[in-house]
């Protein structure tokens, strides 16, 4: 059974604006940004809920971590040199880490905790959280779940305060993270009873090393191991690179890589080891043990299952880095929503009485975005807990999930905020207002632990290795509804693993390479990103189903305006596959119209259901902008 909404027409369109008219507050440009934020319509529905919705997990530890973080000296600066921006990072990690709120035994007790830290502090400085990111998650983690009890002992403590800080040496300047060409080795030598870590030439430095240009002591490094002349693939070996004083260690270079578009406080290095000896303790072995006479034994038969073993933090950092995204998202949005709110320009009489929230030109640039973050978010949140609860069966799905949901939540980040900065004007072109943190965040997110598009190559492989359709039923003639739009998004995702599928039927082995990389890659990144968008809107529906009252009405609007804006940005596809008509199509953008415009008395309460409080924000122009211009601020935030 359909769950039919009301469809927006010429004879409705009428009452609705006049409708919408009477919900919007008469403004003055007389009065204050905060005050007029007070004069909007208040919700029929809990913002408390909503956001207990989105928070999802460890609700007393994000509500202590919001008052942390709203702190003065979380407060960003930016007239600062490099230098100071990295030591500022640092010391705002050093005091997350002095509060307890992150632990690399999290990974043990509570894996929800890591993501909701990486949330929530990437509001605040996505540097600084890059840099947590490779400090629990990649280095610690690894640690923790390759490592043993030597290893345990000898670090989990140390990584927790940070009187240990690591970095992650996988990738290589000559070849990204391809296993197979990786130059980097760890020779045993059976003298010494030590393994050899070197660097045999430039092409094998280890590149886009987070914390290893100043503050890491220690790097795992993903090296060849050879032991008697036999090759055993990739393995993790710990090498110190700085001693407790943070003097830099013989034999191994460390090369400063400099500022960056975005993110200065993260320090990236190339680094470089010639011939440095470690003792064989140091290889990371829960998996694979070497003897003192060079023996190695391991639980993993193949070099390359070995290489995904030794590599599977990364599907953690993928939702790490998912997680920071909708943190910017939020962030982003409250910042031009409440700007919008609150900017006041030429109305029907010529005087400055209208917020520009009101304009269907803002409408339609922010109300898609503030419905795809509620999605996304809820989307993120199911990828989070099937990761967390994830069994063997499950594992190559979880894989599917974790690289479908990174470049989706990063994309969105970059598409979102743009259209953020653009909709405030020049405004949103100050440092200050934020908008330049988190392009910066995006694309770096876009980037980190696999670049975007790659990682949907590998979303189409894995689900077209285990792929069944969806099931679904007849487009009926009104497809402006909750589920028939949902059937349209399955619809594309079976039309689109089929297709692949008999492409690479005909092409057989011989001409494998050549289709896939040569000429389907349309086909390639649309099949993983439509497998993705159906994740969300599964999730996004049921979660509107177990909903009660108004919160449900609200979190229904917000969901039909994501699907509506998802068809009607992909309809020419949906045309040209003749799936739904000329007349269908203009149904779904009638209804996208309707909800943008029924929401927008809605969106200050939707973004303050974020709670994000004005300290984690920061930006003027989501708080009194008039008042913070009222003195020769220099585009500082001292005085404010």
């Amino acid at each position: 059974m359909f769950h039919i909404r009301p469809i927006f027409n010429q004879a409705n369109s009428r009452c609705l604006l006049s409708s919408m008219s009477a919900t919007m507050p008469s403004l003055s440009n007389k009065t204050s940004p905060p005050d007029l934020q007070k004069q909007y319509p208040k919700p029929d529905y809990s913002t408390e809920s909503l956001t207990r919705l989105l928070d999802h997990d460890n609700h007393d530890m994000r509500a202590r971590f919001r008052k942390f973080m709203s702190d003065p000296v979380m407060k960003p600066r930016y007239n600062i040199s490099l230098a100071e921006e990295r030591q500022l990072a640092l010391d705002r990690l050093q005091r997350i880490c002095d509060n307890d709120f992150i632990s690399v035994l999290d990974f043990r007790d509570n894996p929800l905790r890591i993501f909701a830290a990486h949330e929530l502090a990437a509001i605040i400085d996505p540097a600084m959280t890059t840099k947590m990111t490779v400090q629990f998650n990649l280095f610690g983690g690894t640690v923790f779940k390759l490592g043993t009890e030597k290893h345990h002992k000898q670090l989990l403590e140390g990584i927790d305060s940070l009187a240990d800080i690591g970095c992650f040496g996988l990738t290589e300047l000559g070849y990204g993270n391809n296993a197979v060409e990786m130059e980097t080795t760890a020779i045993f030598d059976p003298d010494t009873k030590e393994l050899i870590v070197h660097t045999p030439n430039p092409l094998a430095q280890k590149y886009w090393i987070t914390n290893g240009a100043l503050h890491a002591h220690h790097v795992v490094v993903f090296a060849h191991l050879i032991t008697h002349g036999v090759n055993h693939g990739i393995h993790a070996v710990l090498v110190p690179i700085r001693d407790k004083e943070l003097n830099v260690l013989p034999d191994v270079l460390v090369e400063e890589m400099g500022y960056k578009m975005g993110l200065n406080g993260v320090d990236n290095a190339k680094l470089t080891f010639d011939n440095v000896r470690v003792p064989i303790d140091n290889l990371l072995d829960k998996f694979s043990k070497l003897s003192e006479d060079g023996t190695l034994t391991s639980d993993i038969k193949s070099t390359r299952a070995r290489f995904l073993a030794v590599a599977d933090q990364l599907l953690a950092g993928r939702i790490c880095i998912a997680s920071m995204c909708i943190g910017g998202a939020k962030a982003s949005l409250a910042i031009a929503v409440k700007y919008s709110a609150t900017r006041l320009t030429v109305g029907s009489k010529g005087k400055s009485d209208t917020a520009i929230l009101s304009y269907q030109l803002q409408q339609h640039a922010l109300l898609p975005l503030l419905a795809r973050t509620y999605a996304l978010n809820i989307g993120l949140d199911r990828v989070k807990r099937k990761w967390a609860e994830q069994i063997p069966e499950d594992h190559l799905e979880v894989v599917a999930m974790c690289c479908a949901l990174k470049p989706i939540c990063s994309w969105h980040l970059e598409n979102l905020v743009s259209v953020c900065r653009e909709r405030c004007g020049g405004q949103g072109y100050l440092s200050c207002n934020r908008f330049g943190t988190f392009i910066g965040l995006a694309h770096a997110a876009m980037t980190a632990e696999g670049d975007n598009s790659v990682l949907m190559q590998k979303v189409a492989k894995e689900r077209l290795g285990m792929f069944k359709p969806q099931a679904t039923v007849p487009v009926s003639d009104n497809i402006a509804t909750t589920d028939q739009m949902i059937n349209l998004i399955k619809l594309r995702e079976n039309a689109l693993f089929t297709g692949l599928g008999e492409a690479l039927a005909a092409a057989g082995r011989a001409k494998m390479f050549q289709t896939w990389m040569l000429e389907q890659n349309e086909s390639i990144q649309s099949a993983g990103r439509t497998y993705g968008e159906r994740i969300v809107a599964d999730e996004f529906k049921s979660v509107v189903d177990n909903s009660e009252g108004s919160t449900k009405e609200v979190l229904q609007d917000l969901l039909d305006l994501h699907l509506t804006s998802y068809v009607k940005d992909n309809s020419a596809w949906f045309l040209t596959q003749e799936l739904i008509s000329p007349d269908q199509a203009k149904q779904v953008t009638a209804e996208f119209d309707r909800l943008c415009q029924i929401l927008t008395p809605q969106a200050l309460n939707l973004v303050e259901s974020f709670a994000i409080s004005d300290e984690m924000l920061s930006a003027p122009i989501a708080r009194d902008w008039v008042g913070y211009n009222e003195v020769d601020n220099k585009g500082e935030l001292d005085l404010f």
